[in-house]
Order: C-alpha cells, then structure tokens, then sequence
C-alpha cells in the first residue's frame, strides 16, 4: 500500500508540474488590444479598428499613379522639335515683297509678270532654351512643338510685315536620342529611340527582357523629377499603361521579393513571399493555412505595421506620436465574427514585412489543461497497475 500510495503521490505532483504552465503563440487577444498606448522607442502604440472607413484611408495613401495618369501619352520623338534639332525655314512673300529680297521678274524683263519671292534662312540649331532667331520675328520657342506649329506662329508674326508670308519648316538633322534601361534586365545600357515612337515594353525587349519572372518585377519610369511606379504585370495587361518614352526617361526593372509574416493561431508560421501585383489581407490569412479551428480567436485577428501617418484617420492621427522615421506603431484588429469584415480583409493590402498575429481563443488553454490532466491521469492509471 505504501508503495501505491508513493506511486499515486508521484503522479499527482506530475500533474501539477505539468499543469503550472501551458505553452503559447502569443498573448490573448485582450492584452494585444491593451498595448494601445504602450511606449515603443518613445512613441505609443496606436490599434486601430479595422473597419471599411479604416481601410478606405489606407488604400487612398496607398494608392499610386499610374504611367499613363502620371506621364499620359507624347508624340513620337523625331515629330516634335527638342533642343538641339536643326531646323530648316523657308519663307515665301507674294508680290510685289517688301521684306525678302528683290522682286524677280518672270519672263522678259519687260513683260511686268512678277513672281513670289522665297527666302531661305540659314539652317539653325535650337539652343539649349529650345529657340531660334527668325529675322522680323524675333526669338522664338521652338523646342517641345511640331513644325507645323511653328510655321502657324511665324506666319502670324509675320502678318503686318510681309506680303502674304507662306512659311515652311522641316527638321533637317533629328539630335540622338535616347531612354535608360537599369535594374533586372538582361542587357542594361542606353537606346535609342525613333519616330516609330517606341514604348516601354520596347525598351524592355531591347534589354533582352527582365531576369526575373513577371509577377515579381516592377517597373519604374523617372522622367526629369517625376517618378511612377507599377508592376509589370499591370503593365503588360493594361497597354494604356505601356505608354510612349521621352528622350532620357529613365526605365528601371526592380525585382521585388516582399514577404510578410504571420504568426499565432493558424495553419502555418512562416515568412511568406508574395507577388509584386500585391496580396490583401484575405489572401494572406489563405495562404498561412487559414485559421486553426481549435485555437483561433476569430476576434482576434492582429497587424502589426508601422504606418504612415496619413494612412490614419486624422482623429486617429492627431493623437499619435510618430517614431524618429516619421512612421507610427500600429496595430491593426480584424474581428471575423462579423461577415463585413471578410469584405474588409478583400480589398486590404498587405505591405513588405507585415506581420500578421492570430490570437489564441481563451477556451483554448482549457482545453490544453484538460488534455494534460487525461493523459497524466491516464499515466498514473498505467503506474498504479504496473505497481500491483
């Protein structure tokens, strides 16, 4: 009996040891909700409701221009005149001419007929403000315009001073030029571009293509100070978006390998690369293995991001306190009991390293504790019998 009673005394205090602590993915969710306001490298921590009004503020800071809202569409290079073209004029004056040249007769000299006088001017260079000097009309911008503009804008100028002035101007010799090709591409360098007008696929397959496959490879196109973004694959599905390129655009092909995060409650805990077409929070939960039935708070889906603060709704944002980056600690809280969130999740956008965490429901340690106590019961049982 001593020894039964020895053996039973054994299986209690395992039980006990194993029943002081069970292990965890995380806090619950109550405690991530408490952070708000906890200090993090001097800034508070801000958890924001993830509703749609949550969501439409994120997704309007989020939001990038487009090639074609940013740069729209050019005419081709080569029909419209840029600094250093040469241009030829050529200005005709009806009978009797009063500012070019000396009338000439037709036929014999006394027959009377007289003919239009044309004048020639020198072949000029455009300078690097873009202009040209036309006699009896002064400077003039030629640069960004077609010739035909030109020619309407002399002909006016020259109303008033010239007899019925007919005016013709033709680029003589087009400047080289040319688009940058960088980043992920086969062949990097400098090409250049005709009046067929090339594009920025073109300039992509003169590259000999990008390295890296489609969906993770985005485009950027820098254009004197401005600066846009999208994915290839946008591009390439969208041909307005495969607009036209200006001499010196400069193409850069940036292979993206963006990953996020996702820890606690679900099927898988991994670093999860993603495309750079982009993911929404719906499909990064799919892709973790979605919740775990037996563990998940479906309250309490968490992202931890550190945010923008104009991505913040700005009663949110007033009250915020930003890190040394400009950014500031954000957690966001989905709550899947309600069907409108599902929504919400759809159209929310992850960001590189985003870390997604899904609590333990609070009936899941019960759970572990009960499992706990029926199999050390179940090892004390087997002892005692063993004992007899």
């Amino acid at each position: 009996m001593i020894r039964i009673g020895a053996v039973a005394a054994l299986a209690v205090s395992i039980m006990l040891a194993g029943c002081g602590e069970f292990g965890r993915s995380g806090p619950y969710q109550k405690a991530v909700t408490r952070a708000a306001g906890a200090p993090l490298q001097g800034s508070p921590i801000t958890v924001v409701e993830l509703t749609s009004t949550a969501a439409r503020h994120v997704f309007e800071v989020d939001r990038t221009q487009s090639f074609a809202e940013a740069f729209g569409d050019i005419a081709p290079v080569g029909t419209v005149i840029g600094n250093g073209d040469s241009i030829d004029i050529a200005i005709w004056e009806a009978p009797p001419a009063a500012l070019f040249g000396t009338i000439s007769p037709l036929g014999s000299v006394n027959s009377g007929v007289q003919a239009a006088r044309s004048a020639g001017l020198p072949e000029q260079m455009v300078d690097e403000t873009g202009r040209v000097f036309v006699p009896f009309v002064g400077s003039l911008v030629v640069a960004g315009r077609t010739p035909r503009d030109v020619e309407r804008e002399v002909t006016e100028r020259l109303h008033g001073k010239a007899n019925h002035p007919q005016v013709i101007v033709r680029m003589t010799h087009n400047a080289l030029k040319n688009v940058s090709v960088l980043g992920d591409v086969s062949g990097a360098g400098r090409f250049n571009i005709t009046p067929h007008g090339e594009r920025v696929l073109d300039a992509l397959a003169y590259a000999g293509g990008t390295k890296q496959p489609v969906t993770k490879t985005v485009l950027q196109i820098t254009r004197g100070t401005k600066v846009a973004t999208m994915p290839l694959d946008a591009v390439i599905r969208d041909p307005a978006q495969n607009i036209r390129l200006a001499s010196d655009d400069v193409v850069t092909a940036l292979f993206q390998p963006w990953t996020f995060t996702v820890l606690g409650a679900t099927g898988n805990n991994a670093e999860v690369p993603f495309e750079a077409t982009g993911l929404t929070l719906a499909q990064a939960l799919g892709r973790a293995g979605g919740l775990a039935d037996a563990r998940a708070d479906m309250r309490g889906i968490f992202l931890f991001r550190l945010e923008r603060p104009a991505a913040l709704d700005p009663a949110v944002a007033a009250g915020a306190r930003a890190l040394a980056d400009g950014r500031v600690p954000v957690i966001y809280r989905l709550d899947l009991s309600d069907p409108a969130a599902f929504f919400v999740a759809q159209g929310f956008r992850i960001r590189d390293h985003d870390v997604i965490y899904v609590s333990n429901a609070p009936g899941a340690d019960l759970q572990k504790f009960a499992q706990t106590v029926a199999n050390l019961a179940y090892a004390g049982i087997g002892i005692i019998n063993q004992a007899k």
